[in-house]
């Protein structure tokens, strides 16, 4: 089973730039991993050569989301 799963869709970090078309410019759109780091570099990537202006990042990651919003979450 699936951990750390908050029903987004999983676009691997190395799959990302040759996914674009999954990720929509239309609507605000959160990027999250583990703990917001690789995270902040794809939104950074995606702003510059793709030219998005609506993504935000998850402070902290799952692991933040784990312990502020849903203490039943398993960790890894």
């Amino acid at each position: 089973a699936e951990i750390c799963t908050i029903g987004a869709e999983l676009i691997p970090m190395g799959e990302v730039m040759e996914n674009t078309e999954r990720i929509k410019k239309d609507i605000q759109v959160v990027i999250h991993c583990r703990s917001g780091k690789r995270s902040a570099a794809v939104i950074e990537a995606l702003e510059t050569q793709f030219g998005y202006t609506n993504l935000c990042n998850l402070k902290g990651g799952i692991l933040a989301w784990a312990d502020e919003v849903d203490q039943s979450m398993s960790k890894y």
